[in-house]
């Protein structure tokens, strides 16, 4: 609470970068949303991430560590009166840091709002936007809680499409429970698509326990190959990496604490696949049409899908386009050649 209620003042206090690392354009319609969320949300949202998927109208989404409730605000346009938005989150005053994309507060805790939760925050804003969306009914909702354990705050089995995260699994103590819980939670098909930070190795105890690096959202940086075997673990199919951005360090005490390890901001996507829906590689035809992406739409690292245009995909890829939710957006039939394989984020 310190090192964000005090020494960061601004964002020339960052040591590092972790928090206003860049990825690619974002859609209009996202930008368009962004302009419609209250000043307030948005100056209390520490970072710059936003962790908008495709593909979203109607859909059942839940945010961890939703804070203010910007990319709540965002999503809820996205999906539209008909769909819903839960965001939980434990802290009763903090700001946690996002990485991603390109929209950054000139500060970070501005000293014209009062003090309050970010959940409050949150909450109290919610006849605004239903307002100004034009939605008769709320179609959000913000819970305090932990995501390690969703169960406790009501979160039920197989009741959303999507889980989002930005920026706050490095946070948690037992990221195999924060997975496990989303996996619970997601239907059958359902996508986890967060962005964190990954390091290439696992991290030294000086590095854990140092009290800078965990405000600048490292210390709990997951080895990204523990990320792969954590998700097979609990259940997902093997991760899809987005996008990646190197991480510097603009301090040199720090970088002498942290070594030879190097760190990355990333873009996951984990998908719940049940064995029912797995067979071998095929070949998928992209109708096209999903609002910000009409033409393309670049899934992930490996593959991008042109409208009308056949692209050969391995397995896991078929079983995913097939059982998830944009199964109506392909056309879809078996056989055709492997596709590359994925690679690591680092």
């Amino acid at each position: 609470q310190d090192y964000y209620g005090k020494e960061l003042q601004k964002l020339e206090d960052l040591k590092t970068n972790a928090c206003v690392a860049s990825a690619r354009p974002l859609p209009k319609a996202v930008r368009d949303a962004l302009d419609c969320v209250h000043e307030e949300v948005v100056a209390r949202y520490y970072g710059c991430g936003l962790v908008i998927p495709e593909c979203l109208t109607s859909r059942r989404i839940l945010d961890l560590g939703s804070g203010s409730g910007r990319d709540c605000y965002l999503l809820s346009q996205l999906v539209g009166e008909r769909g819903h938005v839960t965001g939980i989150d434990m802290t009763e005053g903090q700001v946690w840091c996002g990485d991603g994309a390109s929209f950054c507060p000139s500060s970070i805790l501005p000293l014209s709002f009062p003090s309050s939760s970010q959940v409050q925050v949150a909450k109290k804003h919610i006849p605004y936007h239903m307002d100004k969306f034009g939605y008769r009914k709320p179609n959000v909702e913000f819970l305090q809680g932990y995501m390690e354990k969703l169960g406790d705050a009501g979160l039920a089995d197989e009741s959303y499409d999507i889980v989002v995260s930005n920026c706050v699994i490095n946070l948690a103590p037992d990221k195999r429970a924060v997975l496990r819980e989303a996996y619970r939670v997601l239907k059958p098909g359902g996508e986890m698509y967060f962005s964190d930070i990954y390091a290439s190795q696992r991290l030294s105890e000086a590095v854990r326990k140092h009290r800078v690096l965990w405000g600048e959202c490292l210390a709990g940086a997951l080895y990204w190959k523990d990320l792969y075997s954590i998700a097979e673990e609990v259940g997902f199919r093997p991760p899809c990496l987005v996008t990646a951005s190197p991480i510097t360090i603009g301090d040199k005490e720090l970088e002498g604490i942290i070594g030879d390890c190097h760190f990355v901001s990333a873009t996951f996507r984990l998908f719940k696949v049940l064995s029912s829906s797995r067979a071998g590689p095929g070949q998928v035809i992209y109708n096209g049409g999903i609002v910000g992406h009409e033409r393309e739409l670049v899934f992930d690292a490996n593959f991008t899908f042109k409208e009308g245009e056949v692209v050969d995909v391995d397995a896991e890829m078929a079983a995913i386009l097939r059982s998830s939710r944009f199964a109506e957006e392909f056309l879809i039939r078996d056989g055709g050649a492997n596709a590359a394989t994925p690679q690591g984020c680092c």
